[in-house]
């Protein structure tokens, strides 16, 4: 375990839910674990007054949840945290910002200004706060590295991206940036490089020559919640199917990095990404579905219409759902279709990824024996599944599915760190193998482009009932192929009742 170097530690956004709900929490638990420098400051910055003894009193409320078996810890945690009221789009403000920070790193047994950046606030921040941050040396690294995280989304669309990306770049330097997706520190995520590429069982068989199609999943039962202002404006494309589930196909379909560092990594991600098959209009008329949910009873619960949420246009024509059949265009992946899909009220909250291999070609058991199947469950119940034939008891040769299975959560000796927590610390590191890279971004963008089109133009957008599986329309993206989707559960190896 690297502990890294004594810093200070800017949380912009600080009285924001981001902060409050997994920064902080985040940050504690890492402290609790030893796994912070022994020396180090976290200064919140807002518009809200607050002194760092009210700041810290908000917080206390939200680390009382989190397991302390010794209370002074907490205290001894709040002593390193410390609150700044300013008005972060004015650049004379940060003249305080400045002031501030030379007094917390004068209090650190360094001489080096090491500085952690974190933007939790709206994108439409995202462009002025490293502006002024510049505008006071505060992008310096003569004296000390200087990191900056930013939270999706990195732009509205593929023009809005290059736009921030350039003027991002005028006062920080690409290996100074940190675009964070906190899938890629899932440690399920993360596994999937040393499944397939430390075992010599499987890498051989990752290929187009024996696989037969692959399924990405990311489904939520939640709605939008009381996010409708933003989500409105948002919907699935850009929130869910333009960062999250294009990075995990990417740690699926990416070739072996020559060393597992972040250059080497991110090479291999973005020359997944450039190779996604473009969409193009019959693509978009056959291979897309676009969903919005409606109201409906589930498991005893009235659940309202997308369109009755708080916040969401009477007429809106955002989608909640995702149904997609895509390629990636290079040798090893040629002609594997991948099906993608992520939505809202959907019957159970579960991300994972299914690889469906070939039948066997035996005469007699190639159209009888059960699919095998290789399924990664990102969350909950983290693990992996594998399903594959045997016989069934008894007379004849008939075969019958049965499954092997491992869970995280039988780890018990073992502590798994949060995604937040391990990004946190990659980046208190200056390990950026799981943020995404500017030309990773940008090739992200640029396949859902014409999804945003087509959106505009006023595509086709179908109704489907809280608690079902989307559209029906999205079963038959699979169904013309004679495929099906899973139907995952809460749990890893129950397709029969799903749990909320």
């Amino acid at each position: 375990m690297v502990i890294p170097d004594s810093c200070c530690i800017v949380i912009f956004g600080a009285s924001g839910d981001l902060t409050y709900r997994k920064l902080i929490p985040a940050f504690f638990n890492l402290y609790l674990y030893q796994q912070l420098p022994s020396e180090f400051s976290i200064l919140g910055v807002g518009r809200s007054e607050y002194s760092d003894q009210s700041y810290r009193e908000k917080l206390r409320l939200a680390l009382l949840e989190e397991k302390v078996e010794d209370p002074s810890q907490l205290e001894r945690f709040l002593d390193h945290v410390f609150y700044q009221a300013m008005d972060t789009a004015g650049v004379a403000d940060y003249a305080k910002l400045k002031q501030r920070l030379d007094e917390l790193h004068a209090s650190l047994p360094t001489a080096l200004r090491n500085t952690l950046y974190y933007l939790a606030t709206p994108p439409s921040l995202y462009r002025v706060i490293p502006a002024n941050l510049a505008a006071h040396g505060l992008n310096r690294e003569d004296d000390g590295w200087k990191r900056l995280i930013i939270e999706k989304p990195y732009g509205y669309d593929l023009a809005s991206s290059r736009e921030l990306d350039k003027e991002t770049h005028l006062h920080f330097q690409e290996q100074q940036l940190y675009r964070i997706d906190h899938y890629l520190g899932k440690e399920t995520v993360q596994n999937l490089l040393v499944f397939r590429f430390s075992n010599g069982m499987f890498e051989p068989l990752w290929n187009r020559n024996f696989i037969d199609y692959v399924e990405i999943t990311g489904a939520e039962f939640l709605g939008v919640e009381q996010r409708g202002g933003y989500y409105d404006g948002a919907g699935a494309v850009r929130d869910m199917l333009q960062n999250h589930l294009l990075q995990v196909l990417a740690m699926v379909t990416m070739e072996p990095p020559a060393t597992i560092d972040a250059d080497s990594t991110r090479d291999e991600v973005a020359k997944v990404l450039h190779s996604l098959q473009p969409l193009s209009d019959s693509d978009l008329a056959k291979h897309l579905v676009l969903g919005q949910y409606t109201a409906s009873s589930f498991q005893g619960q009235q659940l309202p219409g997308y369109r009755e949420e708080p916040g969401v246009a009477d007429e809106s024509r955002t989608e909640t759902y995702v149904g997609l059949k895509m390629f990636v265009n290079n040798w090893r992946w040629s002609e594997v279709p991948f099906y993608v899909r992520t939505g809202k009220r959907l019957p159970t909250r579960v991300s994972e990824v299914v690889i469906h291999f070939k039948r066997t070609p035996h005469p007699v058991f190639g159209q009888n024996a059960p699919e095998n199947k290789l399924i990664i469950r990102i969350q909950p119940d983290e693990g992996i599944l594998i399903s594959f034939g045997l016989k069934e008891p008894g007379a004849g040769f008939n075969a019958k599915q049965v499954s092997m299975d491992f869970r995280y959560g039988e780890m018990e000796e073992t502590r798994m760190l949060s995604a937040y927590e391990r990004l946190l610390l990659d980046a208190l590191n200056g390990d950026a193998t799981l943020f995404a890279r500017s030309d990773a971004v940008e090739a992200c963008w640029k396949f859902v482009q014409p999804i945003l089109d087509f959106k505009q133009q006023e595509g086709a957008l179908y109704g489907y009932a809280c608690g079902t599986w989307g559209p029906k329309e999205a079963d038959e993206l699979l169904f013309n192929d004679n495929r099906q989707w899973r139907f995952p559960c809460k749990n890893l190896t129950n397709t029969e009742y799903c749990e909320l």
